[in-house]
């Protein structure tokens, strides 16, 4: 079963990279969404920070360029 964060983090991207939430899975990147660009990038990440009320440092803004990652990245920060 898919768990709250994991919902509010697929609502978020389908949001501001204008898919829908069935067709985000840990394949999602970078590489295989084509209009994931720098901008919408930045605009997931402020997307992200304000529906969970935290911040990304630079390295973790270089470094969440997967669906798996952001997913990581925001319980990692929001168990410590």
């Amino acid at each position: 079963m898919e768990d709250q964060i994991e919902k509010r983090v697929k609502a978020v991207l389908a949001a501001v990279f204008d898919i829908l939430v069935q067709d985000i899975n840990e394949d999602l990147s970078t590489e295989t969404l084509t209009n994931w660009d720098s901008l919408r990038h930045m605009n997931m990440v402020v997307a992200l920070e304000e529906e969970f009320r935290i911040r990304f440092d630079e390295i973790e803004i270089g470094k969440i360029m997967n669906y798996a990652t952001v997913k990581e990245t925001i319980k990692s920060k929001l168990q410590s």
